[in-house]
């Protein structure tokens, strides 16, 4: 059995993190899903940014549907949705056979509504709509006007992707965010069955202090704070709310591993894929980190239900002056930031492109 569906049988769901045209066309993607046993894919305003700039496969579509469109963010989403209702298609048969659990894409709102609640949960009904497909997830970064935005749009009915998480805080308000949102849908007398996953960010931990603690405890952060996270997401899932949602047809809001790159070329490059093998999760990884883990990964275990070594693993951070809490706050805060930047280098990039700059 290969490295791959290892993972599978382990009860952990492999995501690509990257689209392009490219991929959908030349084939390479449905085979991703056969041999590597692929049954999800991310997308991000950065990874839509590269594949823009490096390809000419847009430039027709930018170029020709430029006058029907009221704006360049318009018609990035036109392309998008383009992109991504074509891979969600050719998902669609693992998104029915796990019963709408695995099989899903997903598609951002603009960076620009990332402190603005209402303007978040309209964005991502009418993208929801616009797209046409039950496997598409909206992605809601997980900020303070985030969350909120979570609940209302999970109350109406529209998958989330709550992107942007960094610690197990961030993880327990999402994951409050989506029950409120599903028990006001059965109080309501709504179908529970909305689908939501939780993005917990991992690498970006380790590299904000590579060069802030001893060798012994590099490129350990980012893992430390999954364990910890991995700990609370299966203390719900035990739980009796989460157990009555769950009775009444509810799907579990599922913890996803983002941001799973090694960073640093010193470090192995399937590092984070197989610390963080665990059952009834998901791991989104860049393509030539799942071409990596094909080719040479090990598994050697699965991420401990309690938590394994995290709290102490934590304990040497604080001592070295790592606060966890500031931390997360800052890296939440560069988060936004950069999806914000890489929004306006995507939007210029059209502009130039449809041969306005």
């Amino acid at each position: 059995m290969n490295i791959t569906r290892q993972l599978r049988h382990l009860g952990q769901s492999l995501w690509l993190d990257n689209i392009t045209r490219g991929l959908l066309t030349d084939g390479t993607l449905e085979h991703y899903i056969q041999e590597f046993d692929v049954t999800g894919l991310t997308s991000n305003p950065t990874i839509f940014d590269k594949a823009i700039q490096n390809s000419d496969t847009y430039d027709g579509d930018i170029r020709g549907r430029a006058g029907a469109v009221s704006s360049d963010e318009a018609l990035f989403f036109e392309l998008a949705l383009a992109d991504l209702t074509r891979a969600a298609d050719l998902f669609r048969p693992v998104h029915d056979t796990s019963g709408g659990i695995d099989g899903w894409v997903s598609l951002e709102v603009s960076p620009s509504l990332a402190d603005d609640t209402a303007g978040t949960v309209q964005a991502a009904r009418a993208l929801y709509g616009q797209a046409g497909r039950t496997n598409l997830f909206i992605k809601i970064p997980g900020t303070r006007a985030g969350i909120p935005a979570v609940e209302e749009t999970i109350f109406a009915g529209v998958p989330v992707n709550v992107t942007l998480l960094f610690s197990r805080e961030h993880y327990l308000a999402a994951a409050e965010a989506y029950l409120r949102g599903i028990e006001r849908r059965l109080a309501a007398g709504r179908d529970p069955a909305v689908g939501c996953v939780a993005s917990l960010f991992v690498s970006r931990w380790d590299v904000a202090v590579q060069d802030k603690v001893p060798a012994v405890l590099k490129n350990r952060l980012g893992i430390a704070i999954a364990q910890r996270t991995y700990q609370a997401y299966r203390e719900l899932l035990a739980s009796t709310r989460w157990q009555t949602l769950n009775d009444a047809g509810a799907r579990p809001q599922r913890l996803l591993w983002a941001s799973t790159g090694t960073k640093d070329p010193e470090a192995p490059d399937t590092l984070y894929l197989e610390a963080l093998a665990a059952s009834q999760t998901i791991n989104t990884v860049p393509e030539q980190t799942l071409l990596a883990f094909a080719e040479h990964g090990r598994l050697s275990g699965e991420l401990p239900v309690e938590g394994g070594d995290a709290n102490a693993l934590l304990a040497e951070f604080a001592q070295t002056g790592v606060d966890i809490d500031i931390l997360a706050e800052r890296l939440q805060h560069d988060g936004v930031q950069a999806f914000a930047a890489s929004w306006q280098a995507l939007l210029r990039r059209i502009a130039s492109k449809r041969g306005d700059g």
